[in-house]
């Protein structure tokens, strides 16, 4: 039996890559706009990090971590989200003691075992920032703004921002007894997750999309918030109003993850059936501290975009990704010593930042004229042992089959390029 894939992975294989690529490509260009950094920590952490920083009642920690146990007897975990690894970097770097804020994007992998569907995969991949130092609600807009003009950038179309307040953990201590008075009458109907939530994390009912027919009607945590919560709120959709960024307050809106404080938000985009949403992220004071110990305490806030799920809406929206350019020249030798020429020429061109390519199958002439034609080029260079002897090769525009015959010198300097323009 043949070895496959893991479940849930993908083999990225030419023609699909350069989709990722490009993606990735606009958000580096965004975070260089936008001032964030790029980091790149560790694809496995110690299990601890994830069991502290993600918070040990969340789906993610309890049922989905790649767990293992190394060489050493230690116990790793595969990255199942980005902020805490990037938060154990920041801390373990000292990356806190300096002046300015410190702002960062990553892109890469993550890993989380659940059952694959549409848009969900066991290895996936996020597109994720994170900005340290700043309790001002600007930055929580920025965070959400950033977001939400990338995947205006990209093409994506009626992608909608959903944003809540989730209080302090003060505040949450007592919606949470509200939500138990609530749910009490019920609890005996809750599905077996929910039931364990109601006495650790009541909070997380309000996210089961098993039982949502329970929560109608349920407290809503903005009746609970206090002075400092409320103003941080108002400031927040204040600054997103200013920059025209479109959004709409969703009460019930909580995240999967245990350390948001604060600021809370989702994108939302129609494509990929029940499962709409396609990013999102929040405040999170206290989780640097809670990862890095007393005195390394310092406010943060970030988001995470799900690269996949990007892909399967650009897909049902119809909204086509740039294809990459094609090939400038196609080079062919007919005859030993014009072949040997050719992967001269082919070396010297390519270094003058020229995309070209040759055969290497000694396949005939009209073959490679078919493999040219294949890889797009914009133009073939045919060398044969006469014209080698002249010092010229003949150049044919593929699009329009006009020919015209150059010199070698021509072909191989540094003006080649404007040839091909």
């Amino acid at each position: 039996m043949s070895i496959q894939k893991p479940k849930g992975t993908q083999d990225l294989l030419p023609g699909e890559v350069e989709k990722w690529q490009y993606l990735e490509s606009k958000a580096r260009d965004l975070c260089q706009r936008f001032n964030y950094k790029e980091i790149r920590s560790p694809i496995f952490e110690s299990t601890e990090l994830f069991s502290r920083g993600v918070g040990e009642t969340t789906d993610i920690v309890e049922k989905e971590m790649y767990t293992f146990v190394d060489k050493g007897d230690r116990s790793m975990t595969l990255r199942p989200e980005g902020t805490a690894g990037v938060v154990r970097a920041y801390v373990e770097n000292k990356l806190y003691g300096v002046p300015d804020l410190t702002k960062l994007f990553y892109v890469g992998p993550m890993f989380r075992y659940e059952q694959p569907q549409a848009g969900r995969y066991r290895q996936f991949h996020q597109f994720g920032i994170e900005a340290f130092g700043s309790v001002d609600p600007s930055i929580d807009a920025e965070v959400i703004a950033l977001g939400y003009t990338f995947y205006k950038e990209i093409g994506l179309k009626e992608v909608t921002v959903e944003i809540n307040s989730v209080g302090t953990p003060s505040v949450r201590t007592v919606y949470r007894e509200k939500l138990q008075e609530f749910f009490a009458p019920v609890k005996h109907l809750l599905c077996k997750d929910c039931q364990s939530r109601f006495d650790r994390n009541p909070m997380r009912i309000l996210d089961c999309k098993t039982d949502q027919k329970y929560g109608v009607g349920a407290p809503e945590i903005l009746d609970y918030l206090d002075e400092e919560c409320t103003t941080h709120f108002a400031a927040v959709r204040e600054h997103l109003t200013a920059m025209d960024i479109p959004y709409r307050v969703n009460p019930r809106l909580v995240r999967g993850l245990d350390y948001y404080t604060h600021t809370a938000f989702e994108y939302k985009a129609a494509g990929i059936g029940a499962i709409d949403t396609i990013g999102g992220g929040g405040r999170y004071n206290g989780l640097v501290e809670q990862i890095g110990g007393h005195g390394t305490d310092q406010p943060g806030v970030g988001l995470g975009l799900g690269l996949e799920r990007i892909l399967l809406v650009l897909q049902a929206q119809g909204v086509e990704i740039p294809k990459p350019e094609p090939l400038d020249v196609y080079l062919i030798g007919l005859g030993e010593p014009a072949e040997k020429e050719v992967t001269k020429l082919l070396h010297q061109l390519r270094v003058q930042g020229l995309k070209a390519e040759k055969d290497y199958q000694g396949r005939k002439l009209k073959a490679q004229m078919k493999s040219a034609d294949r890889f797009q080029a914009k133009y073939v260079a045919i060398l044969g042992d006469d014209e080698l002897a002249r010092g010229e090769i003949t150049l044919k525009q593929m699009e329009t089959g006009s020919q015209v015959i150059i010199s070698l010198v021509d072909l191989a300097s540094n003006a080649a390029k404007t040839l091909f323009e």
